[in-house]
């Protein structure tokens, strides 16, 4: 039986994107490289635990949860979340930031200091700026200030993100113009936290780490993950937590948001195949296509 590895999701480094494995074992992925992969077969998709503690029941998770937590551990992580705002003591200084997806797609957020800009590759930013940094609940104070006087959302939906990753501005110049403007309008507002210290705006452009240059539309996204099923294909851009992999057999480019992969057992795989469900993408317009 080929042996079996359990994912634990994407990460960044340096060196750019990897796939993090249980016991510490990462694989750095480069443009061109050939990711492939299949699902034990008979096995079951189990939740991953929560704060570095396993599950203690083992309980099994829908295919289809990014989350891949039973209700019980998913009530633990949340517990000990600041971005589900449940800290209230956390002693670390914060950044507030502006981070930019595509066009209209601008939302505001807090990442602590000394994570410095992990937090904008994790979510696929692919333009930001720095807009303050202070105690905690000041950087939730700003967040808020920008949600009510300027309507900046602190969410945006990783399907939008997705969908327009193919189509965005070409110059670095364009893709920061939008996050340039909703920082002079920031800085301009009354009501800042004394305590949060205001920082120029100096966008910061990850469309060359996400390999985002002449990317082809992608075709749909792979659902979910099941017993038994391969995926295989080069990968050309990764964002966030996704990949975009360009199937064999001019299949097209489709998107794998790899925390689908948490809580499964994954084998090698040698075809060049996808046996997975694969769902066109909604368009902005609201249109469906399925495959």
């Amino acid at each position: 039986m080929a042996q079996a590895w359990r994912c634990t999701g994407l990460r960044w480094s340096a060196g750019g994107p990897e796939l993090a494995w249980d016991g510490g074992r990462r694989s750095a992925l480069t443009w061109g490289k050939r990711v492939a992969f299949g699902v034990a077969e008979g096995g079951a998709r189990t939740c991953v635990g929560a704060r570095g503690h396993a599950c203690p029941v083992r309980a099994a998770v829908p295919g289809r949860s990014t989350g891949a937590r039973c209700e019980e551990c998913a009530r633990l992580d949340r517990a000990h979340s600041v971005a589900a705002d449940t800290i209230a003591d956390d002693p670390r200084p914060y950044h507030v930031y502006l981070a930019w997806f595509g066009p209209g797609m601008t939302k505001v957020g807090i990442t602590a200091l000394e994570r410095g800009s992990a937090r904008l590759l994790e979510q696929g930013a692919v333009c930001f700026s720095w807009l303050g940094a202070g105690p905690l609940m000041a950087a939730r104070r700003t967040e808020e200030l920008l949600r009510a006087a300027l309507r900046v959302p602190d969410r945006i939906p990783y399907a939008d993100k997705r969908a327009v990753r193919s189509r965005l501005p070409e110059s670095a110049a364009e893709r920061a113009g939008e996050v340039e403007d909703l920082h002079a309008r920031a800085v301009a507002l009354a009501g800042w936290p004394e305590s949060l210290t205001r920082e120029p705006c100096q966008p910061v452009d990850h469309a060359g780490v996400f390999g985002l240059a002449d990317l082809p539309d992608a075709v749909g996204e792979v659902t979910e993950l099941a017993a038994g099923g391969v995926v295989s294909g080069r990968l050309v851009a990764a964002a966030g937590p996704d990949l975009h992999l360009d199937l064999a057999g001019g299949g097209g480019v489709v998107v794998l948001d790899t925390r689908l992969l948490a809580g499964w057992e994954l084998v090698q795989a040698d075809g060049d195949e996808l046996t997975l469900t694969v769902k066109g993408f909604r368009s902005r317009t609201g249109q469906d296509g399925l495959f």
